[in-house]
């Protein structure tokens, strides 16, 4: 089942660039950069990634980004994901990156984003690997930081298909950046948003009203609404799930409690992808692998899961007949 999940054809959805910093690529850049890290060693650094919830985890995420200070360091960091996905089939992205993470601390926006866009345009050429870049806002932030990184990023919107919505969901609900949500949507550019990971259904719904987002990342917390998952259906509403995510920020609270596969059977339209890999213990095949071991996942569910990644995705029509092509023949395989 492994070998079988690794080669199927599959898109990542939901992918925080800052979130697949591992150990090892964290203290190569603290080293270039005459950086001080606050731990001795990489296994330290991994002994920390034991967290209770949310915060916790934002907490050391915020502080590992402190190492990415120069274009090369975002090329290399978006580089390595590539990598990741090369060899476990991923073939279309559509990654998050969070520039006020970095501009807050004086980096600027264009050396974010040239960094990423040079390394996806990379693996475009390279690899065949196509790709979407979605800018976030950190929600914990004002509405008015919100508008500024909108209008630092407006002479790049060349680079950009969306906008989405991350950090901490509590006490940060989806009509504080109802505004800036309708500024881009004028822009022309798609939305998503966290909503329903450790807030209410509510969440999704107001996401859904307030920002008139076209995809929920995250999510899961629309199974306690029954009239939300009906309508979640009938509008066919992606969810980008993050099963291991989940599980390690508490969520749930062990990978058998988990909900995807119910949702999916309901015919919500799920998918599976690994949010932040480097802190929550695997990328796309291992998130794959925990749904199989955990929730006895068929074959039948995980082209289903992959199919979902293909058509909900904001590639070309074109592109994702091509995709969905591919998975016809690995299914057939």
């Amino acid at each position: 089942m492994e070998n079988f999940l690794n080669a199927m054809p599959k898109a990542e959805l939901h992918l925080h660039l800052e979130g697949t910093l591992e150990p090892e690529l964290m203290f190569k850049l603290a080293d270039r950069n005459g950086i001080e890290l606050p731990y001795d060693s990489v296994e330290q650094l991994k002994a920390a990634y034991d967290f209770g919830n949310l915060q916790d985890f934002l907490d050391l995420y915020y502080q590992g980004a402190n190492v990415l200070q120069t274009e090369q360091d975002f090329y290399d960091l978006t580089w390595a994901y590539i990598e990741h996905c090369r060899a476990q089939h991923v073939i279309h992205v559509e990654p998050f990156f969070d520039p006020q993470t970095h501009t807050d601390r004086g980096i600027p926006f264009e050396t974010v984003i040239n960094g990423i866009s040079r390394a996806l345009d990379d693996a475009k050429a390279r690899f065949g690997i196509t790709y979407g870049l979605i800018m976030c806002f950190l929600r914990h932030l004002s509405e008015a930081a919100a508008f500024e990184t909108l209008k630092q990023a407006e002479p790049h919107l060349d680079k950009i298909i969306g906008i989405g919505l991350d950090s901490s969901e509590k006490g940060h609900p989806p009509a504080k950046f109802e505004r800036v949500f309708a500024k881009a949507r004028e822009w022309g550019l798609l939305l998503v948003a966290h909503a329903g990971e450790e807030g209410p259904a509510q969440n999704v719904i107001d996401a859904l009203d307030l920002l008139h987002i076209n995809r929920i990342d995250h999510g899961v917390r629309a199974s306690d609404d029954p009239e939300l998952i009906k309508r979640l259906i009938e509008d066919k509403i992606a969810l980008t799930v993050c099963p291991l995510s989940n599980t390690r920020l508490k969520v749930f609270s062990d990978m058998s409690k988990h909900n995807i596969l119910d949702m999916l059977d309901s015919g919500v339209k799920v998918t599976v992808n690994s949010d932040d890999p480097a802190y929550f213990g695997g990328y796309m095949t291992e998130n794959f692998m925990a749904l199989y071991r955990s929730l006895n996942m068929s074959k039948e569910q995980a082209l289903e899961l992959a199919r979902n990644s293909f058509e909900y995705s904001f590639a070309s029509r074109e592109r994702k007949d091509e995709m969905l092509a591919l998975l016809s023949q690995y299914q057939m395989t």
